[in-house]
């Protein structure tokens, strides 16, 4: 953990990943975020693999650094001591349905109302202004909204999600930075802002950053960056495995074909142009695919390494687990002291000079929730009253919704 947001409050009414990622990225560098939860728990808490304890693996690396508070935000209790945490906070980060905020009494303009110099930041499925705001909306159905889904068409697949929950964790990264945004305008305003990040226009805008292509240009071109959909584009097969191979400026290319002994390619009258060389950037790939099949993957490795030309053998979710780059700089390395715990997946960004301290582990459920009402004023029989009327929750419960 990074003192970089150190005394900003994050209150974070959120779950699964979106939200959650977001959060713990603000914590990782500094925030103290609150984690609101039902009385049951985010969702996450409860998806398979778990440890011997019951703590999730996703639950785990969405919520490191930060507490966590159980409410029942369906009684007057529950709302009053949100809106208690809020008026302390700088940050409000939810990833609810609009109208279901609003319903609640937790809208932007009721709390900035409260708390102007909030940073209140709304995570949700589509932008509010279209006639899509009232959709639910999950990872696959962004995925399939956005284009992401259909992109494997244009190399002649079926349409197909990519196997990860891309969509929220773009979308988180972009919140994420958003908000550090607004904290530092605020220092110049003294008032804090409204921010909107809808996954279905952040994973829009992810896709056709390249593949606006002609269509920059011209209303009736079509869109497609044409390299990136040639279906020729892919990792090649090795006599034992995968290799990928990314020859991109005219030398890379150039010593790649004198290496493979086809001079031919190189001999054509437009290799020479960077232009005339991307449209025929098909045919280039057909030749690397007739020919890595020719030597072992641990030999082209070696050979490109020789060429300096960009490359990769074609990694497995295991094979990073044993990356030796990965091993060297402690990447796996467990971050808290989760029972069981052998690994964890850390913030990736160092901060070479700035101090850092060790991390905290995600948190139980509710754990902090009677340490928070005693900094609001809330004293021991109170705090009992509210747990014995479940206002206040504690502990894991069954989760019986599909996970």
């Amino acid at each position: 953990m990074l003192d970089l947001l150190k005394g900003v409050r994050v209150v974070e009414l959120t779950t699964i990943v979106l939200g959650p990622m977001a959060g713990q990225m603000l914590g990782d560098f500094g925030a103290e975020v609150v984690k609101v939860e039902a009385p049951n728990g985010d969702l996450a808490r409860y998806v398979d693999p778990r440890s011997k304890a019951g703590a999730s693996s996703m639950f785990a690396n969405n919520n490191r650094n930060k507490k966590s508070i159980a409410l029942d935000l369906k009684t007057e209790e529950g709302r009053a001591i949100l809106l208690k945490l809020v008026d302390g906070a700088d940050v409000f980060l939810h990833n609810m349905r609009l109208q279901a905020v609003e319903r609640l009494g937790f809208g932007p303009a009721a709390l900035r109302a409260r708390n102007p110099k909030l940073v209140y930041c709304s995570a949700i499925g589509f932008g509010s202004d279209g006639p899509y705001a009232a959709r639910p909306a999950y990872d696959d159905v962004i995925q399939a909204a956005s284009g992401i889904a259909r992109l494997p068409t244009y190399t002649g697949n079926d349409p197909s999600y990519v196997p990860g929950v891309i969509a929220d964790k773009i979308a988180a990264l972009y919140a994420a930075n958003a908000i550090s945004a607004a904290l530092v305008g605020r220092e110049r305003t003294g008032t804090g802002c409204e921010i909107e990040v809808p996954m279905f226009e952040v994973m829009t805008s992810f896709v056709m950053t390249e593949h606006m292509a002609a269509a920059s240009f011209d209303e009736a071109a079509p869109a497609g960056y044409q390299r990136l959909l040639n279906r020729h584009r892919r990792p090649f097969p090795t006599s034992d495995g995968w290799i990928a191979v990314l020859p991109y400026t005219e030398r890379h290319w150039r010593k790649t074909f004198e290496e493979l002994g086809r001079a031919d390619v190189v001999a054509q009258p437009w290799f020479g142009d960077a232009t005339d060389r991307s449209r025929h950037v098909g045919e280039m790939y057909e030749v690397l695919g007739q020919e890595m099949p020719k030597r072992s993957t641990g030999d082209w490795i070696a050979t490109f390494e020789r060429l300096d030309v960009p490359h990769s053998r074609v990694s497995g979710l295991d094979d990073l687990l044993n990356d030796p780059h990965l091993q060297a700089v402690g990447f796996f390395e467990p971050t808290d002291d989760l029972e069981s715990r052998v690994r964890s997946v850390p913030q990736p960004v160092r901060f070479r000079t700035s101090p850092s301290g060790p991390d905290r582990r995600a948190p139980e459920l509710g754990e902090d929730g009677p340490a928070l009402l005693t900094e609001l004023g809330y004293g021991a029989d109170a705090i009992r009253e509210l747990e014995d009327r479940g206002v206040l929750g504690r502990g894991t419960r069954q989760q019986t919704e599909d996970v």
